[in-house]
């Protein structure tokens, strides 16, 4: 049955790979009784955009980590995938966390399938929602130039002047449009800071660490080397795929290479053409379902 009711997590600074990682953890006290599920939040996100997937979970041991440069994790550069492998590795390693069923979205997914290769025997499965792993070639291909040598995302507004006013402005906006209502509150709620002038708040994930994300997106060929190492199930989700007339900068289309799960020893695909990159915000109860066939 699904823990609907009201918990507070806690908030926790982990030392990991020579950064402060925040995390949030409900139910510490189950650790080792009930499942310890870890989830792992995409490019410009944080920990609590899982809120809404957790409200539909049962009452287990669950950690949401903050990855570097978001949330309240240290801010700093971002030039390279594989750092944030050796960041969650370090990460699971500090907590001596064991028995792990691991979710991550998007980069998260990426990350995901690092660590658990650096870390194999803390992890018994894997569920990678749309991971951004692109084909072994195209790690070898020249990379992809933006207009004035910076991604869009680095132009994003990133102050409002309160939090409900971020909402109004993102309700009917792509991709948060697609959003759940409550996971679209979550996320403007707990993914701004103070800023630093007193007037109003600002994004914790600034523009030009979002932007650096997605320039580096193709930096980490040695993600196919962890994909081998592992020896685990793997779920890899995928949405909807982009045609060839898409929009490049439209992120509600699937960013994996479609025959990725082939490359896991125990890899499975899971295609969702009816929903968009952005699945656990969109489709909270669907994730949370995923999650309870696979751990069960």
């Amino acid at each position: 049955m699904a823990d609907t009711g009201t918990h507070t997590p806690e908030l926790r600074f982990v030392e990991a790979n020579g950064i402060s990682m925040a995390c949030f953890e409900w139910r510490a006290q189950l650790r080792g009784s009930t499942p310890s599920l870890l989830l792992v939040h995409a490019t410009g996100f944080h920990a609590r955009v899982w809120d809404r997937v957790i409200a539909h979970l049962p009452a287990w041991h669950i950690i949401a980590v903050e990855q570097r440069a978001h949330g309240r994790s240290t801010q700093t550069e971002i030039t390279q995938w594989a750092t944030l492998g050796r960041d969650l590795a370090g990460f699971v390693a500090a907590l001596d966390l064991s028995r792990l069923f691991a979710v991550g979205h998007s980069m998260g997914a990426h990350t995901l399938v690092q660590a658990a290769a650096f870390e194999a025997g803390r992890f018994e499965q894997l569920m990678l929602i749309d991971p951004v792993i692109a084909s072994p070639q195209a790690y070898h291909d020249a990379p992809m130039t933006y207009p004035g040598g910076l991604h869009p995302a680095a132009r994003r507004r990133s102050r409002f002047a309160s939090v409900d006013e971020m909402i109004e402005r993102f309700t009917s906006r792509m991709p948060y449009s697609l959003f759940d209502q409550q996971a679209l509150r979550d996320y403007c709620t707990h993914g701004v800071l103070p800023a630093a002038d007193g007037e109003g708040v600002e994004l914790a994930c600034s523009p030009i660490t979002e932007a650096s994300v997605y320039m580096t997106g193709r930096s980490n060929a040695s993600i196919y080397a962890s994909i081998r190492a592992l020896r685990i199930p793997i779920t890899v989700v995928r949405a909807r795929q982009r045609g060839p007339d898409s929009d490049p900068f439209d992120y509600s289309f699937s960013p994996t290479w479609p025959e990725v799960a082939g490359e896991f020893l125990k890899g499975q695909d899971l295609y969702l053409s009816e929903h968009s990159h952005f699945l656990p915000m969109q489709d909270p109860q669907l994730v949370a379902q995923l999650v309870i066939d696979r751990v069960r």
